[in-house]
């Protein structure tokens, strides 16, 4: 009788296990290529050219002080001999300080950067995740996959329908 009650409870567990299986083999799954989406997005384009131009300003500022910065060494450098100590000294602190002025731009610059390129990209990204929410929703998909990764993808995908919603 105790083997009867164990193989019920067995052969149940079973069943449930299949049927939860079957369930999930039945759920409604699209995929969607989210790179694409956003690197063909008039505000993410918009984003890079801003991204760039403030990399830009960066940039020519921090060559503008590594030049400076070359220039005063190579004069302090071929004046040394002529100059006293005291004089080299304090050149050499002003150097230093230089160095790390450059040093701390450079950072802060790069800081900078990915702060704003956060602030610019989040809405962006958020904006392109609900969309991909609301179309799979609206076309009953329970699971919608990101593409870029899959090994395979023989579902629908929803790319097109995406950018139509997002507006491009």
């Amino acid at each position: 009788m105790k083997q009867i009650k164990t193989l019920v409870i067995v052969a149940l567990v079973c069943m449930s296990s299949v049927a939860t299986l079957n369930a999930q083999a039945a759920a409604k799954t699209a995929h969607v290529d989210v790179s694409e989406i956003v690197a063909k997005m008039p505000a993410m384009i918009d984003a890079q050219k801003q991204l760039e131009k403030l990399s830009g300003t960066y940039d020519t500022e921090y060559k503008t002080m590594v030049e400076e910065y070359q220039n005063k060494l190579k004069k302090y450098e071929q004046e040394s001999s002529t100059v006293t100590d005291a004089v080299n000294e304090t050149r050499s602190k002003e150097v230093q300080d230089m160095q790390k002025r450059i040093v701390d731009y450079r950072d802060n610059a790069q800081k900078e950067l990915q702060q704003k390129e956060s602030d610019i990209v989040k809405p962006i990204m958020d904006k392109v995740k609900a969309s991909i929410q609301k179309v799979g929703k609206a076309k009953g998909f329970q699971y919608v996959l990101n593409s870029e990764g899959l090994l395979l993808a023989d579902g629908p995908n929803i790319t097109a329908d995406v950018k139509k919603d997002l507006g491009f």
